[in-house]
C-alpha cells in the first residue's frame, strides 16, 4: 500500500526515514507540497507539487489515497479525513490518529485556535527530538511489520 506525505510541514529527518523505507521494501511515498520538494532519484519516491492554497495539498491526498493506505500528517483535520476514507493516518511525531480520539484532537484543535484568536499565547509544539523521529520509525516500522503493506513486487 502507498504511503502519502503531507510534506509542507514534514521535518527532512521523517522524510530521510520514508525514502528508506521506500526503497527497502519497495513502497511507493509520494511527497504532497505547495512547494516544489526535491527527493532522491527512486522508482518508489515521488513528489507532487499542488497549487498553492491552504488546503489544496490535504485535498489531493484525500483524492488519490486508498482505504489501506498510510499517511503521514500533523494536520488533525486531514488525519480525520483520511480516517473516514479508510486509510491509516501516523503524525511525524510516531502517534497513529485513531477513530477513537479524532473527535478530541479536532475539538482541543479549535479550542486553542479559538484562544489564539483572542490573543492568548498558547506556545508552539516543543522542538522536534530524536526521541520522536525514533518513535515514528518503531510506528510505521510495527505497522510495515503487519505485512498488509506489500511491495509492487510481493
Amino acid at each position: 500500500m502507498p504511503i502519502w506525505v503531507d510534506a509542507d510541514a514534514c521535518p527532512a529527518v521523517i522524510k530521510d526515514i520514508l525514502f528508506r523505507v521506500a526503497d527497502r521494501l519497495q513502497i511507493p511515498v509520494t511527497l504532497v507540497a505547495n512547494q516544489l520538494i526535491r527527493v532522491p532519484g527512486s522508482r518508489f519516491i515521488r513528489a507532487l507539487q499542488v497549487p498553492a492554497g491552504a488546503d489544496a495539498a490535504d485535498a489531493e491526498i484525500v483524492r488519490r489515497m486508498a482505504a489501506g493506505d498510510i499517511v503521514v500528517t500533523g494536520d488533525i483535520p486531514l488525519a480525520a479525513l483520511v480516517l473516514e476514507k479508510g486509510g491509516l493516518a501516523l503524525n511525524p511525531r510516531g502517534d497513529w490518529y485513531t477513530k477513537d480520539t479524532i473527535a478530541q484532537q479536532l475539538t482541543m484543535r479549535a479550542f486553542m485556535e479559538e484562544l489564539r484568536g483572542s490573543g492568548v499565547d498558547t506556545g508552539g509544539p516543543a522542538a522536534f527530538s530524536h526521541a520522536d523521529r525514533q518513535r515514528f520509525a518503531n510506528a510505521l516500522d510495527r505497522e510495515l511489520a503487519r505485512g498488509k503493506h506489500r511491495g509492487p513486487t510481493d
